[in-house]
């Protein structure tokens, strides 16, 4: 059946192209796959009938592609992005306001405007990509763009407009899955674009395009495994493997020793921009369309994440501090996209907790919640190995909440199973600062039903959020240790000369200057000085400046530390001291030996001690009231069993030497003056000890040579006295002279000289050398 539009206004040129269409209002509307259009021949003249959705009815119009905004304020490179996104924005424009049916036309048989949908999509700046100090024409004109695209892709997914056009919805679904006008990797480029301040908006268009076509849902769980080798390709990048990868034998020529801290930088860059891309967006999809969490779950998407996050991020925290920067920015750029993907991977995984688990226990009854409080258990037991990523989720999203959700929703929970997964929570603490960070969702500002303002998100939103992000990364940081800090004392003074030890003509106030700047990277310091690549504001300081030494903040009473420490004399620590005990000097001794001698007070003590034991008493005299006291103190049974036994009759000891008793003596110690016994002599031998020291001459320190030379001759004539021999008269061995003959005591020590010459001097040499040639010491 075919509506004719009678109206002059239903005449549309579209290029060489006229139509007559003429409007039966009559007539029911009908969806726009079963409306025919009636369309003159322009070659013939004659009417033929079409169906509204055909190629002939498209416009022709060639759409451009997307280029990204200039990095730098180039006037050429901004001119040409000005032009090329004013095209793109004004055929855009145009598409919108087509009616209804020329703009599906248009959309599903113009391959241009899908690609230059698609290169937007690739190329976009995303809001972890901070761009550049942009002109602000170029700012303007990528917020114009953004939003004609955003209300492009909105109309595509909207199967009905108005009660008079509409598309019958099961066409609608075949529409945009047999001509690709989304798929799955659009929709999770349209997440992360557009989905800050358009989250229930974009939710409503995702989540009619699952609903109109349920092969999306295949299609995304075919897609996950290519999302899960991403991460394995990230992994074999830095050299790690992951569990659950596939088990192919590795290639000899691939065996390279290749780790985050030794790859080139350039990689290093590319793996940490591919990792915060694709966490970033699998959130931003998650988090619009959380129905999709459970296709997630299929591949075990929460153990697989986590195992990912405790092999990469560690070693890649790792590498980034650890490298060399010639520039501070490429670390802080590097520390703020890595820090931006581990709280995206702990979103992700708490949206996949929230929606497999809790979020059905708390709608579903009591009978009905038991296999979701099973899953909690399961993916929960699953991660328990991994320390770090559990510690790190605990920090932002405790996990003894959700416990305590499990408790209250459930009086049958395991108990067992909940208290292990929290002590393996809490050992993943241990040695670690335990700090819980308050996440707060952003704000989404409602989507308005008429206005462009509310559906699309500006690019300043964008670097607001990302800079919000990259504040609170502290508290996403976990256990991770942040940037080196100052250094000071003997490392600084070691860097320092090390530097000036190459250059010795520049000041150490420069160098410390330098190293302030770079990181206190000594290498960097003077590659960049004798390359002159030192930064603007170091090429102006004077490079013979010195060091401004500075004051020590703490007294130095304050900080004074040694042996004497709160002794009885330190007067920091004492308002009071005993001056008595202080002596300047060697101490000089008043008493002598005569007067320590004399002093007999400890005598005087033990003099009264010591006289009881002179008084002996045989019998004690007993009173007669005290004859009964003593019979009860001591009683004693004798024993009379050896009496007639002559014990000791026959000794030569007489009677009174056994029983008499020796007399007591006291001790010559404490005797009186007048009964010490040879004290006298005694005394008179100290006094001639003393006459004699006195008559003693005085011990010079340089004595006469002379007395010295006849006590060595002394010496020496009692040593050969010793010896038992006598001296040899060199006189003699001298003899007359030549001619007149020798007498018989010069021939005697002659004879003797000759024969003990070896003795002295080197006169055996002789028969030395013989000795060693015999042992061999010497060859022949």
């Amino acid at each position: 059946m075919s509506l004719m539009w009678l109206s002059t206004e239903g005449i549309c040129h579209a290029g060489t192209k006229t139509f007559l269409l003429e409007e039966v209002s009559t007539m029911p509307a009908l969806p726009l796959d079963e409306l025919q259009l009636t369309e003159k021949d322009p070659k013939t003249g004659k009417l033929r009938t079409l169906p509204a959705l055909h190629p002939e009815i498209k416009a022709d119009r060639s759409f451009v592609l997307y280029r990204p905004p200039p990095v730098v304020r180039d006037p050429a490179l901004v001119e040409e992005f000005l032009e090329r996104a004013k095209f793109i924005a004004d055929d855009l424009d145009w598409l919108l306001a087509l009616p209804h049916d020329k703009f599906w036309c248009q959309v599903i048989f113009d391959e241009t405007l899908q690609r230059c949908l698609d290169s937007y999509l690739c190329h976009a700046p995303r809001k972890f990509d901070v761009l550049l100090d942009c002109h602000p024409e170029v700012n303007d004109m990528q917020k114009r763009l953004h939003r004609s695209v955003f209300l492009t892709f909105l109309r595509m997914s909207t199967h009905k407009e108005s009660k008079d056009h509409f598309i019958t919805p099961s066409v609608f679904g075949e529409i945009i899955y047999n001509n690709f006008l989304f798929d799955i990797p659009k929709i999770l480029d349209l997440c992360v674009l557009f989905g800050k301040g358009n989250g229930p908006l974009l939710q409503k268009m995702i989540e009619n395009i699952f609903t109109q076509q349920p092969s999306y849902f295949g299609d995304l769980d075919e897609t996950l495994p290519t999302v899960l080798q991403v991460f394995n390709n990230i992994l074999h990048k830095c050299g790690l493997q992951c569990e659950g990868a596939s088990a192919e034998p590795q290639k000899l020529e691939e065996r390279v020793n290749v780790t985050p801290r030794n790859m080139p930088l350039q990689e290093l860059k590319d793996i940490v921009l591919y990792l915060c891309d694709t966490c970033t967006t699998l959130w931003a999809f998650l988090d619009v369309f959380p129905l999709a969490c459970q296709t997630f779950q299929k591949h075990e998407f929460c153990y697989r994440l986590a195992s990912f996050y405790e092999l990469a991020i560690p070693e890649l925290e790792s590498a980034i501090k650890k490298r060399r920067y010639e520039d501070n920015s490429v670390f802080a750029d590097l520390w703020r996209r890595i820090s931006h993907s581990r709280k995206k991977v702990m979103e992700a995984f708490h949206i996949l907790i929230n929606q497999v688990c809790l979020q059905p226990i708390l709608e579903s009854s009591c009978e009905n919640i038991q296999p979701f409080i099973e899953e909690f258990l399961q993916i929960f037991t699953s991660v328990l190995q991994e320390r770090r990523f559990l510690r790190d989720y605990d920090e932002l999203f405790p996990v003894e909440d959700d416990v305590s959700l499990l408790q209250q929703a459930s009086s049958t929970l395991d108990e067992t199973r909940t208290a292990y997964i929290l002590q393996a929570v809490e050992s993943a603490w241990e040695g670690v600062d335990r700090k819980k960070a308050q996440v707060t969702k952003d704000p989404t500002s409602p989507a308005a039903s008429n206005g462009a303002s509310a559906m699309v998100e500006s690019t300043a939103e964008d670097r607001e959020e990302l800079g919000a992000a990259y504040a609170s990364e502290d508290e996403c940081a976990g256990a991770a240790a942040a940037p080196p800090t100052k250094v000071s004392g003997v490392e600084l003074d070691s860097l320092i000369s090390q530097v000036k030890d190459l250059l010795p003509d520049l000041g150490e106030g420069f160098i410390l200057a330098c190293l302030e700047e770079y990181s206190y990277n000594a290498e960097q310091v003077i590659n960049n000085i004798l390359e002159d690549k030192l930064v603007p504001s170091l090429e102006k300081m004077d490079r013979t400046m010195r060091r401004q030494p500075k004051p020590d903040p703490t007294p130095l009473l304050n900080s004074r530390h040694n042996v004497f420490q709160n002794d009885e004399f330190d007067i920091s620590s004492r308002d009071s001291v005993d001056v008595s005990r202080i002596q300047k000097g060697k101490r000089r001794e008043k008493e002598t030996t005569r007067s320590l001698l004399n002093d007999k007070r400890l005598i005087a003590e033990q003099k009264e001690r010591y006289s009881q034991y002179s008084v002996v008493v045989e019998e004690v005299p007993v009173q007669p009231g005290e004859a009964q006291l003593y019979r009860e103190d001591y009683e004693d049974e004798y024993d009379d069993t050896y009496d007639g036994n002559q014990v000791g009759a026959n000794d030569a000891d007489s009677d009174d030497e056994l029983i008499s008793r020796r007399p007591f003596t006291t001790p010559q110690v404490l005797r009186p003056k007048g009964q010490e016994e040879g004290q006298e002599d005694e005394e008179e031998d100290e006094e001639e000890e003393e006459e004699a020291e006195k008559e003693r001459p005085k011990d010079h320190f340089v004595q006469d040579p002379a007395v010295l030379r006849e006590r060595a001759e002394a010496r020496r004539l009692a040593f050969l006295a010793r010896k038992g021999g006598h001296k040899h008269d060199s006189s003699a061995v001298v003899g007359n002279v030549k001619g007149h003959g020798q007498n018989r005591e010069t021939v005697q020590e002659r004879r003797k000289k000759e024969a003990n010459k070896s003795t002295r001097a080197n006169h055996n040499r002789r028969v030395m050398a013989d000795r060693k040639r015999n042992k061999g010491m010497i060859p022949s």
